[in-house]
């Protein structure tokens, strides 16, 4: 009663009232109001993980087979080629440009609300040629060899591979030379003057800013020669990782 007195005397009223009310407004809150307080930071630093380090991507089809096999988990590095805004995809940071040779992510041109993976073949200012199966970079073969047949385990059926020098670095991919090159059902793309379609396939000028793409099984993908060029802006990083793949754990690890 005495603290209560000086209190008043203090011109300090309600202090008790207060904390009281104040006590019973955090009791009456949802129990799940603290859980998700708690969960923020988590889910802030896999936003910023996924928006500005790195994506995991699932592979779907098979166009990219021996590399990458469907059911293979990824990891895509993006800011290897400049960090981005989400949503208006505004680049803040610039980075190294995409080499030929690189396993990219994108957003595929005709419907940008779709990703594709594809390997760089060509870069700004480039003349690709595929032509009678044999890819030509700027007037130069791209230097191939014959490997040891590639087994589809899933097809159950084998494939003949071979093992590409492009920017430096080996890669390996299928090839049916049974298979003709010409290129049927090429769609109206941006620049497609820059192309010249024959039996024997098809030759292509790459724009400034654009990137030319092609599947590793180069008899069953849909790339570059059939739907375009890559814009710099579609461009979502470099893939890098198989982080996992429940039916062949054998396939973790790095690859280019």
């Amino acid at each position: 009663m005495q603290r209560r007195a000086e209190l008043d005397r203090m011109g300090i009223q309600k202090v008790d009232v207060d904390v009281q009310e104040a006590k019973g407004r955090i009791l009456m809150q949802p129990w799940w109001l603290d859980w998700t307080a708690g969960l923020f930071p988590v889910i802030a630093a896999v936003f910023f993980l996924r928006s500005f380090l790195f994506e995991p991507f699932k592979i779907p089809s098979g166009s990219m087979i021996p590399t990458l096999l469907v059911g293979d988990l990824i990891l895509v590095n993006k800011f290897t080629y400049g960090v981005r805004l989400p949503v208006i995809n505004t680049k803040i940071i610039e980075g190294n440009q995409p080499a030929r040779g690189d396993v990219m992510v994108f957003r595929y041109p005709p419907q940008p609300s779709l990703d594709y993976i594809k390997r760089v073949v060509g870069v700004p200012g480039d003349e690709v040629a595929y032509l009678n199966k044999r890819l030509t970079v700027n007037g130069k073969p791209v230097e191939t060899k014959a490997m040891p047949d590639f087994l589809d385990e899933d097809a159950m059926r084998y494939f003949k591979q071979y093992e590409e020098q492009l920017g430096g670095q080996p890669h390996r991919l299928l090839n049916n030379p049974d298979v003709p090159a010409f290129v049927q059902g090429a769609s109206n793309f941006a620049y497609r003057d820059n192309c010249r379609y024959s039996v024997e396939g098809v030759v292509c000028k790459v724009p400034q800013g654009h990137y030319f793409m092609m599947g590793d099984n180069r008899d069953n993908s849909l790339d570059s020669r059939y739907w375009g060029f890559v814009p710099e802006a579609n461009i979502v990083g470099k893939a890098f990782f198989v982080w996992m793949n429940f039916g062949n754990l054998k396939r973790i690890g790095a690859f280019h």
